[in-house]
């Protein structure tokens, strides 16, 4: 049992002070019943957990590449801005390094018309190269966009040096 006792004070008054005994225990029991009870009532925030399909590792390197007509490259960038090619190395130049937004379904329609163009529509390749100045909505964005247009085959990796060089030609 919980309790405070209050010494009897040891003077001249003429009146005599008696002991005071406070009981704590049922302020103890509240305490543990309100604690008890918003445990209860509480909801917990779940977890957002997407859901990222990547292939298991084989111990035999894959023999197909993918050629630059069954593929789509997005360059994800600072401010919300994501570029896209189809085109190799000596080919991509500020030209044809081409810029759209997430806004609607821009993303799906381009990965759409690209996937119709496909030569081999089997190994259709979406690859995703977020730049160190984009932000993690852009990339689970672009992530839902390939979800809503039903491809499976993605990648993501790093921005190769000669996207870099043209991606900062537009960007400045």
């Amino acid at each position: 049992m919980a309790e405070v006792i209050a010494q009897e004070k040891q003077g001249g008054s003429k009146q005599r002070k008696k002991m005071i005994r406070v009981d704590m225990t049922p302020m103890v029991d509240l305490g543990f019943l309100l604690i008890t009870f918003f445990m209860f009532t509480t909801n917990f925030t779940k977890p957002n957990v997407m859901d990222l399909g990547l292939p298991g590792k084989s111990p035999n390197p894959p023999t197909n590449v993918v050629d630059v007509n069954n593929q789509i490259t997005f360059i994800l960038g600072k401010d919300n801005r994501v570029f896209y090619h189809q085109k190799t190395k000596e080919d991509l130049d500020k030209s044809n390094l081409k810029e759209t937004d997430f806004s609607g379904i821009n993303i799906t329609k381009i990965i759409s018309k690209a996937y119709n163009n496909a030569p081999k529509k089997e190994n259709f390749t979406i690859i995703i190269e977020p730049t160190d100045d984009a932000n993690y909505k852009n990339f689970v964005d672009i992530l839902d966009n390939i979800a809503i247009s039903k491809k499976e085959r993605y990648g993501v990796t790093d921005i190769k040096p000669w996207e870099k060089k043209v991606y900062d030609e537009l960007t400045k």
